[in-house]
């Protein structure tokens, strides 16, 4: 762990990326299902009042942040169930993500071009407390 303040402070607990293609979600014949398996209720239920291009990059940016948030928890999706991980959208537009697993602050960026999605998954903890599960 990094502690950004020898005094305490925020310390990094984990940090985790990942890159997903957009295609892989509109060719699939089964997305409906795959969407429901993957996403939360409040998830899905934003997913369901979107259509098109922005129904498949909302459901692309879900999957893709719940394996970076697996990735920066340290343990990859074998470990952390899609379940465990929801990102909403704040007042503004910006992605906030919780966790069951986790309750140290997340910071998460989403970003699409083109066929891919990126997203950025930030783990910190104040004074080396998040009060999280064991991994």
């Amino acid at each position: 762990m990094y502690n950004s303040n020898k005094e305490g402070g925020k310390m990094l607990r984990g940090i985790g990326t990942d890159i997903t293609h957009l295609s892989r979600f509109t060719k699939m014949t089964n997305q409906v299902s795959f969407a429901k398996k993957v996403l939360t209720k409040k998830e899905f239920d934003i997913y369901q009042k979107l259509s098109g291009r922005r129904q498949v990059e909302f459901l692309a940016g879900r999957f893709s942040v719940k394996e970076s948030f697996a990735k920066a928890w340290g343990t990859g999706l074998g470990k952390v169930k899609f379940q465990d991980v929801e990102t909403l959208p704040a007042a503004n537009g910006r992605p906030i993500t919780t966790s069951t697993l986790y309750h140290g602050k997340i910071l998460v960026s989403i970003s699409h071009d083109l066929d891919t999605c990126v997203t950025f998954v930030v783990l910190e903890d104040f004074d080396g407390t998040s009060n999280s599960s064991a991994r």
